[in-house]
């Protein structure tokens, strides 16, 4: 009997000092005092690690709970980018970091720019008057890309904050311009030379694409879509000709062309890059 009181007690003293088991337990039973020395209690934790790269579908998994758990998992988050990007297109060159939200979601923030004239041809026709090109791009973007059945096909939308110097030089044809169906004599004119701006401050865009993953890190991209500039406000001046009058009746004709032009509010977009993931 005295074992079973024994037996009995000890075990509720142990169980009630868990948390201090690495103490010494001193357990009396009349005369007999008997020390236990508590073996350490170890308890495993396992942290939910927030998220996890999903070899298949090429992102972060479960990063909205890092997001979510508090202002360290947040900061982790935000410090630990999913993939960053490179890439070259009608928007110029550029780059983009990307954060995962789930397995088919990303947040992207990215830009592109530079002379990307050369990119689409280096021209463009307005009518009957051909146009030179030389551009200075600059295209900050903040976006979302889908995954919408997890693998490689790709949806997105976004907002571009466009600043685009577009910088045009009429070439003429038979040594005359036809613009709104009036010949104008090119050594009377001279040169017509112009400026394009587009008048959206904001630009929404939207794209598809295709993001097959080489190896776990690295992978490449294209992507088709369209961003809406909005309108475009130009600016015409004709140099070096003989008639300076007949030259500002040119001009702003070939400014009314340039502006009346759709192709200009809407950009293409088409660019192909690579990607590296985390």
């Amino acid at each position: 009997m005295k074992l079973i009181q024994l037996t009995a007690i000890t075990a509720a003293v142990l169980a009630s000092t868990a948390a201090l088991a690495a103490d010494p337990v001193i357990v009396i039973d009349g005369n007999d005092a008997v020390v236990y020395e508590a073996e350490p209690v170890a308890v495993a934790y396992q942290a939910d690690a927030g998220y996890a790269y999903n070899a298949d579908a090429g992102v972060l998994r479960n990063t909205t709970g890092a997001v979510v758990g508090g202002t360290k998992t947040f900061f982790q988050t935000v410090t630990h980018p999913a993939a960053i990007s490179a890439e070259v297109g009608t928007l110029g060159y550029g780059a983009n970091i990307a954060w995962g939200l789930n397995d088919k979601t990303e947040i992207q923030a990215g830009w592109a720019g530079g002379d990307a004239a050369d990119l689409f041809g280096g021209d463009f026709d307005a009518n009957d008057v051909n146009y030179d090109v030389d551009t200075d791009f600059s295209n900050p973007y903040l976006g979302v890309q889908v995954r919408p059945m997890a693998n490689w096909f790709t949806m997105g939308a976004g907002i571009i904050v466009p600043d685009n110097d577009i910088d045009v030089t009429a070439n003429a044809n038979n040594n005359s311009y036809r613009i709104n169906n009036v010949d104008y004599d090119a050594t009377q004119v001279g040169t017509l030379k112009g400026n394009l701006e587009h008048r959206n401050k904001l630009a929404p865009y939207a794209t598809i694409g295709f993001r097959p993953n080489i190896t776990n890190n690295f992978g490449l991209f294209g992507e088709l879509g369209a961003a809406y500039m909005g309108k475009t406000d130009a600016t015409v001046n004709a140099v070096n000709g003989t008639n300076p009058v007949l030259g500002a009746v040119a001009a702003a004709d070939a400014e009314k062309e340039l502006e009346d032009k759709d192709w200009l509010e809407w950009m293409p977009i088409v660019k192909v890059g690579a990607t590296y993931r985390f």
